[in-house]
């Protein structure tokens, strides 16, 4: 077991409340078309936008021209390293080998890829705390796509708690993943600005 994940498995045995008490307790009182995640303790739910969506759904239709279904997730929980943090990212690539725990969540030592789109009350937490747990999980490749600025950040080469190496690309330009693991050029001519 790394230090990772014995501090997660520390939170669940403490009293404390763990993601799984704060999750099954939101599922019933969260409205109907709003996404909620943990991040360092702290609850946020968001409405779907259609801007949002728009986003998400393109890098979703470009994964699958060469990723199976089973294997690009949106919206679904992952608890990552630190206190307290469980993200529904807008778009997750777990490996090829990837299978769910016994409490039916995916590990984040499987995830491969991860896609945030920026949202004015939540933005902050994606290249914030965000960006530090998937670099401290050590998620390959981290994407951000900001219709606010109208760019894409891409940041790869974990290293403890941050990348070592980010580009950052206007929308209208091609983000280059061929030099990473996914091999493939991410299209963004077609996002919506906010």
């Amino acid at each position: 077991m790394t230090v990772l994940e014995d501090r997660i498995e520390m939170a669940d045995q403490d009293d404390e409340l763990t993601l799984d008490d704060l999750f099954e307790s939101l599922e019933r009182t969260t409205p109907e078309g709003y996404k909620v995640e943990i991040v360092e303790g702290a609850i946020f739910m968001s409405p779907q936008r259609d801007t949002h969506w728009e986003i998400i759904l393109d890098i979703v239709e470009q994964l699958r021209t060469k990723y199976p279904r089973q294997r690009v997730k949106s919206d679904v929980r992952v608890d990552y390293p630190g206190h307290l943090n469980g993200f529904a990212s807008d778009v997750t690539l777990v490996a090829e080998d990837a299978a769910k725990s016994s409490k039916g969540l995916w590990s984040y030592q499987d995830v491969e890829f991860v896609a945030e789109v920026i949202s004015k009350g939540t933005g902050p937490n994606d290249y914030g705390p965000k960006k530090t747990a998937y670099a401290t999980a050590e998620v390959p490749v981290y994407l951000i796509a900001d219709p606010y600025q109208g760019k894409c950040h891409l940041y790869t080469q974990p290293k403890g708690d941050d990348y070592t190496t980010e580009t950052t690309v206007t929308f209208g330009t091609d983000v280059d993943l061929t030099h990473t693991h996914l091999g493939l050029t991410l299209k963004t001519h077609e996002f919506p600005r906010d």
